[in-house]
């Protein structure tokens, strides 16, 4: 199906551009959302006479996004999630948890704007494109810490995902099974059941 596009859309093309794309994208997707219109003689006269009005709420749109980009940009943000040992969380960090945090943090960030190609599922430090607006897009960190002092550690560059690095140089030493229980003790329990 081909449609006039009513703003850019990344991968796709420019506002005013027609191009063809697959029926369902147009139906379920750019059509409903306002984003583009069928390419038919009547639609193509309707843009033409509201190309003006699109393009300027497009330069303001961009400007808002503009505005808050400069304040986000660079970020770091701390998530506190309970992790194994090795670092590997119990669940994961999806958009919706970051845009709860943005939003937590005083942005307003949408979930879509978030441009996550899997789920976080490990402690660590990870970047986060935004899209705020077509042509403004953010970088963020995330500091995925087990507490906000591990958070600090990972800041400075440590890595948390070793025993080690979790509990201490001497955690060998600490461990011995001798440091939990007498060998010599005598078994104070009744006599066992038959």
């Amino acid at each position: 199906m081909e449609v006039i596009l009513l703003e850019r859309i990344s991968r796709l093309g420019q506002m005013g551009e027609t191009v063809k794309v697959k029926d369902g994208f147009a139906r379920n997707f750019l059509l409903p959302q306002g984003k583009a219109l069928r390419a038919n003689e009547a639609n193509k006269k309707k843009f033409e006479g509201q190309r003006a009005q699109l393009e300027a709420r497009n330069l303001e749109r961009k400007s808002e996004a503009s505005k808050i980009a400069e304040t986000l940009d660079g970020k770091s943000f701390i998530v506190v999630r309970s992790a194994g040992e090795t670092g590997q969380l119990y669940g994961s960090v999806s958009t919706r948890d970051i845009a709860d945090l943005l939003t937590a943090e005083g942005f307003t960030v949408s979930r879509n704007q978030i441009e996550l190609n899997q789920p976080i599922k490990t402690i660590g430090l990870s970047n986060v494109a935004i899209a705020l607006h077509p042509e403004v897009e953010v970088t963020v960190t995330l500091n995925v810490a087990r507490s906000a002092d591990e958070a600090e550690r990972q800041a400075k560059g440590e890595t948390l995902t070793t025993a080690e690095a979790i509990y201490g140089e001497d955690i060998n030493d600490n461990a011995r099974p001798e440091n939990f229980f007498d060998p010599n003790a005598e078994f104070e329990g009744g006599e066992e059941n038959a």
